[in-house]
């Protein structure tokens, strides 16, 4: 447990150092993450993880020796994901820095068309580099690109001085008039002045100082669980040791809503809006949820070992709970399931206690399945 240890805890590796890249809503604690990977598998395993979120689970696997396989619908965690595993070259992402900074005066003009909540929000000359990086980071194709890319959405609001926004949360996007509101009761009306080429360099050359640790062939696909795990039935069968994973909770939050600043960044709309695409209003609808969890945990049944370890963390609430356990019961006939209530106790932190969850059983339950013996 010692060597373990040592991957993630304090800042003083490099493992430990990418393992937390990336903030994003309701993401797994990484130490839960080694745990359990460490716990339920071994080296040369191969781990999938369907909602992958920011790839924690991905990444204690890889960083552990396993192949891992994570899928992420959503392009901000995805992002994180891709880069936490295979960041590009620091001198490589220091020069397209650079060359997106200098290209800031060409956004000088645009910058006027920006509401009130933006130009409260960042500095001109934040503004601008913000817009540069809008317009030519090509995060989708370009490897250092892309690693550039995350950096700048991870410190794109913060608190002050920690990245480049006036006074903001550091895990969610807040409304544009609670915002503007806010600073205006707050007298910070006018954002720091800040030199975003300084501030993102000294981000980078902090992650990268214990360079990049080594890793097992992993990666996240792109897309929707459900259609991707069809296809990939087309192409494996019983492959996986360990399907480890935490669908999204249903009725906690819009996944999307709570990132529309950073997907803005990635090219989304200028203001929050809901998403109107039917796989991203499956996290509010019950009907929709239970035919995810069934499509998705029916395809992977397909894909794992006959002795694979399911391990699933899941809400505590009635409706999502109960549903994640018939779902598992009905595709894993074959396993046994024990049940671990994690309620929360003092003030420790959980994937629901955040943001407007008001439910009288807060907390998390893991759900574990293991092929039952003759």
């Amino acid at each position: 447990m010692d060597d373990l240890l040592k991957y993630y805890k304090g800042h003083s590796s490099a493992a430990a150092r990418w393992a937390r890249f990336g903030p994003y809503y309701a993401m797994f604690p990484i130490d839960f993450a080694f745990n359990v990977v460490n716990k339920y598998s071994k080296p040369g395993d191969k781990i999938l993880d369907p909602f992958s979120g920011r790839g924690s689970s991905i990444f204690a696997g890889s960083v552990l020796g396993r192949e891992s396989t994570g899928i992420e619908i959503n392009p901000l965690g995805w992002l994180y994901s891709n880069v936490k595993l295979h960041p590009a070259r620091v001198s490589n992402v220091l020069t397209r820095l650079k060359e997106i900074y200098d290209l800031r005066e060409n956004y000088v003009l645009e910058i006027l068309n920006y509401n009130e909540f933006f130009r409260m929000c960042y500095c001109d000359e934040v503004l601008k580099f913000l817009l540069s990086a809008r317009e030519n980071l090509d995060w989708k194709n370009n490897n250092a690109d892309r690693t550039l890319m995350a950096f700048i959405a991870i410190y794109l609001h913060a608190a002050i001085g920690e990245g480049l926004s006036n006074q903001m949360r550091l895990t969610k996007s807040l409304g544009m008039q609670y915002s503007i509101d806010w600073w205006k009761k707050n007298n910070l009306t006018n954002p720091p002045e800040i030199n975003p080429y300084e501030v993102i360099k000294e981000k980078i050359e902090w992650r990268y100082k214990y360079g990049v640790p080594e890793r097992f062939n992993s990666s996240v696909k792109f897309g929707d669980s459900c259609k991707v795990t069809e296809k990939m039935l087309q192409k494996e069968d019983n492959q996986y040791s360990l399907l480890f994973t935490s669908p999204p909770y249903c009725g906690i939050t819009d996944y999307f809503m709570d990132q529309w600043l950073r997907l803005w960044l990635l090219g989304g709309s200028a203001e929050p809006e809901y998403q109107k695409d039917d796989h991203k209003g499956r996290f509010g609808n019950k009907d929709k949820y239970k035919e995810l969890l069934n499509t998705v945990f029916g395809n992977c049944s397909s894909l794992m070992k006959d002795d694979a370890v399911i391990y699933v963390r899941t809400d505590s609430r009635e409706f999502t709970l109960n549903t994640t356990i018939d779902v598992l019961k009905d595709k894993f006939p074959n396993h046994e399931m024990k049940i671990h209530n994690k309620p929360i106790e003092g003030n420790i932190k959980t994937q629901t206690v955040l943001y407007g969850n008001t439910s009288k059983k807060p907390g998390e339950t893991d759900i574990i399945l293991k092929r039952a013996k003759n």
